[in-house]
């Protein structure tokens, strides 16, 4: 499978989400660079390291059949010249459960390589100060 290029930070962000969504593992994987010091750390888990352990977590989570939607608010972008780094606000919902959900902070880091932006680093975890509303219990289990 030849790989897309994304032309920009924005371009491989929204690629990102759109794989997140569909449950899609090589358009994930897509996404993120092919070195060995890529960096995902999930809401609440340890950080993984390397093309292998990225793609097992993602595996894991999709392979959970959840189906995710996610909006993404408050993005604030600082970009150089061969790195972009996105903060954001995730709200994600599980498709078929009306539950409110607890924000999640990213940290997403682009670098511009000769095959176009990659992913290096995806960094979430439970935004402060955003409980889950009172009668509501987080589900089991990582969302991501």
């Amino acid at each position: 499978m030849q790989r897309p290029l994304f032309t920009s930070p924005q371009d491989a962000e929204a690629a990102f989400y759109d794989a997140f969504e569909k449950a899609d593992l090589d358009a994930m994987m897509a996404v993120w660079a092919d070195e060995d010091d890529i960096v995902c750390i999930h809401p609440g888990s340890a950080r993984l390291t390397g093309v292998e352990a990225v793609r097992e977590s993602w595996r894991q989570i999709f392979g959970s059949g959840q189906r995710l939607r996610i909006r993404v608010r408050d993005l604030h972008r600082t970009q150089a010249m061969m790195v972009a780094v996105h903060s954001i606000l995730e709200h994600l919902s599980v498709v078929g459960d009306n539950r409110p959900r607890p924000a999640v902070v990213a940290t997403n880091v682009y670098q511009q390589t000769p095959r176009g932006w990659r992913m290096i680093v995806h960094h979430a975890s439970p935004a402060p100060g955003t409980p889950a509303p009172a009668g509501t219990s987080a589900p089991a289990g990582t969302l991501h």
